[in-house]
């Protein structure tokens, strides 16, 4: 099957080659990091974790929404989603990778990383967190391409798969809840300090995620012969829209516990983004996103069209990457706990260098998505 990602248009190959330079210009600009060290980044002893650990956070939850495509299909036998769930699974993959770049490119040198390997430490949350991205990975990896492999050659799902299936699904959660304990564990950052900061990540997971895999979706009747049906598009919809009303909810429960409280060391953060910090433009923007993708989502003549639900789609996701992907890491630095605000913005360096690591992953979804596009689409000309 691998055959497939080397044939294409000339459309296909023009993608190909602009995030191959995406990657190349990335590469150069990490090249200087590695050189001269996180010094090039906007990243300062105040504000330690910007916009690497933002997008790995951000993607987690891109990563972790595959569940909600896996559990109705697999688990309830909703039979519409059944052209679907292999795009959720293949997002999966290239938003764990990107997960694990990010996480990467933010140590300065990589070969840091070994020293969760070398050196495990079970009392370390991000000790549980490399084996829930690597063990997820390995699911997905495993289940999306074994299935897509049987029905190539016209066979049946196997029936040793099932187990791995099930163990996918609390494992999905898992991950998120993980990356949620990293941030809620610190006693020192109020900001993350919350007994919901899991089950915010959760709701943000399973709103922003199927969000990009509808918009893909749509992608994929409009540049293939792959058709994953508008009832899975809708119905994952209807996923999105709950999912974010628990997301605008909770956010909601934590500005009234943190400003009716009146407790200042709750309140600090938040009104640095919201009140007149450098990053408070952003975040209304966010806040307004999320506004407009309710009120089109809620509503079921708009979610039912295709052209609202493409608009509320990528409010939902732009909203949540601001909000989540960039904000709430941030945030949390700022003020630091002597009360001083040290601004942050990420540099040239650290944007093109975020930039490739996207690239890495739209190439490695654009090669399994062309793979399951020309399978599922002979698939449909043998029925």
């Amino acid at each position: 099957m691998i055959e497939k990602i080397f044939v294409g248009s000339k459309k296909y190959w023009f993608w190909v080659f602009s995030l191959m330079a995406l990657v190349g210009i990335g590469l150069c600009f990490y090249l200087e990091q590695f050189q001269y060290g996180l010094g090039i980044t906007g990243m300062s002893r105040d504000v330690s974790w910007g916009l690497y650990i933002g997008q790995f956070t951000f993607f987690v939850g891109v990563a972790a929404s595959a569940v909600m495509v896996v559990l109705p299909y697999y688990l309830h036998n909703h039979k519409a989603f059944g052209r679907i769930t292999i795009l959720g699974e293949f997002l999966a993959i290239a938003s764990v990778v990107v997960c694990l770049l990010f996480i990467l490119v933010d140590l300065g040198q990589p070969a840091r990383f070994l020293n969760i390997i070398l050196y495990p430490s079970p009392n370390s949350v991000m000790f549980w967190d490399m084996i829930a991205l690597n063990g997820y990975l390995f699911l997905n990896l495993l289940i999306g391409w074994t299935n897509l492999s049987a029905e190539y050659k016209g066979l049946s799902h196997p029936a040793w798969l099932k187990p791995f299936i099930y163990i996918s699904i609390p494992w999905a959660i898992s991950i998120h809840t993980v990356t949620a304990f990293i941030y809620a564990g610190l006693p020192g950052r109020h900001f993350w300090l919350t007994a919901i900061m899991a089950a915010r990540f959760l709701a943000s997971a399973f709103s922003s995620g199927p969000a990009l895999l509808v918009l893909l979706a749509l992608i994929m009747r409009r540049f293939s012969k792959f058709d994953p049906g508008k009832e899975a598009i809708f119905g994952l919809s209807k996923i999105i829209t709950y999912a974010m009303i628990a997301n605008v909810f909770f956010l909601g429960l934590e500005l009234f516990t943190c400003f009716y409280s009146g407790i200042p060391a709750h309140c600090h953060s938040f009104e640095y983004l919201y009140g007149g910090g450098r990053l408070t433009m952003i975040m209304w923007l966010s806040a307004l996103l999320a506004c407009l993708s309710l009120i089109l989502l809620i509503n079921p003549k708009t979610r039912n069209n295709t052209g609202w639900l493409t608009l509320s789609c990528c409010s939902v996701f732009a909203s949540l990457w601001i909000e989540k992907g960039f904000g709430l890491v941030v945030g949390g630095f700022i003020p630091n706990p002597l009360g001083k605000i040290t601004e942050y913005w990420p540099s040239l360096p650290e944007v093109f260098i975020a930039l490739g690591v996207w690239a890495i992953g739209l190439l490695i979804l654009t090669g399994l998505y062309k793979i399951a596009a020309e399978v599922k689409s002979q698939e449909s000309n043998a029925a």
